[in-house]
């Protein structure tokens, strides 16, 4: 894999990585989406491809912080919902790696953040946010398998599937806990199917392990801090960070 070991990096590189890996703590237990930063950072400092796979397992780690956080909080016939329409997205984002190069991946992903983050913002003027039980509707249905495809798609080819879920859950109608619940349950199971996927891909080894045994310290204080916050964070402001992290995160990927 063309990344750089954790001799490479000098301070700066690796002072904006462990910024990037609390940044990511903060995000799986505050605003969720927000971690689209990180994805920015790591793919600043090391090649961009080569950057998912050390991510993945931060994620992983913030992922098991927030499950233990907010476990009572999950919307379960939701996550029933969405995993087969995962599954079908992290195969296509599998299958488009091994053709696309970086330009296509951020291009591709944040065009789609910023339509779906439109499209959010729309149906929440015009009044058709939904309830978590809508998943049992038809529209529900197609909605959840819609975004599920999209959030499996998005995870797989550059992590950045926290936004698509986010305006997903926003759409749905879940409150703050709940929502911070089911997707902290989401990703862990997402993220951590997607092992497999990356090592075969190349972008995990020894050597990016060994970098995220160093960055994986600093996911703690971010979780904390996260924590911390989000019972200061009223409903309506953290959708709306919820939302601008996502449309931030969709700019961020196509203009780099």
């Amino acid at each position: 894999m063309n990344t750089m070991t954790l001799w490479d990096l000098n301070a700066w590189e690796f002072a904006a990585l462990a910024f990037a890996a609390l940044l990511v703590g903060f995000s799986k237990t505050a605003v969720s989406g927000a971690n689209t930063v990180s994805l920015a950072i790591f793919a600043a400092v090391l090649p961009a491809r080569a950057s998912t796979g050390v991510l993945l397992p931060i994620l992983i780690a913030g992922d098991l912080l927030a499950v233990l956080t907010y476990r009572r909080h999950a919307h379960w016939p939701t996550l029933w919902r969405l995993f087969p329409a995962v599954a079908a997205g992290v195969v296509v984002g599998t299958v488009f790696l091994m053709w696309a190069d970086d330009g296509a991946v951020r291009t591709s992903i944040g065009a789609i953040l910023l339509l779906m983050a439109g499209v959010t913002v729309w149906r929440r003027k015009a009044g058709a946010e939904g309830e978590p039980d809508a998943v049992t509707t038809r529209a529900g249905r197609a909605k959840a398998r819609s975004y599920g495809v999209l959030g499996g798609f998005t995870t797989m080819v550059a992590n950045a599937g926290g936004p698509v879920m986010s305006l997903y859950l926003l759409s749905a109608g879940f409150r703050k806990m709940g929502f911070l619940g089911t997707s902290a349950f989401f990703f862990l199971i997402v993220n951590t199917s997607k092992l497999p996927f990356s090592a075969g891909l190349g972008l995990i080894d020894a050597r990016s392990l060994l970098l995220d045994a160093a960055l994986v310290l600093f996911v703690v204080p971010g979780a904390l801090l996260g924590r911390w916050a989000v019972d200061r964070i009223d409903q309506r402001l953290f959708e709306q960070l919820v939302i601008a992290a996502t449309v931030v995160g969709g700019l961020q990927l196509l203009v780099r």
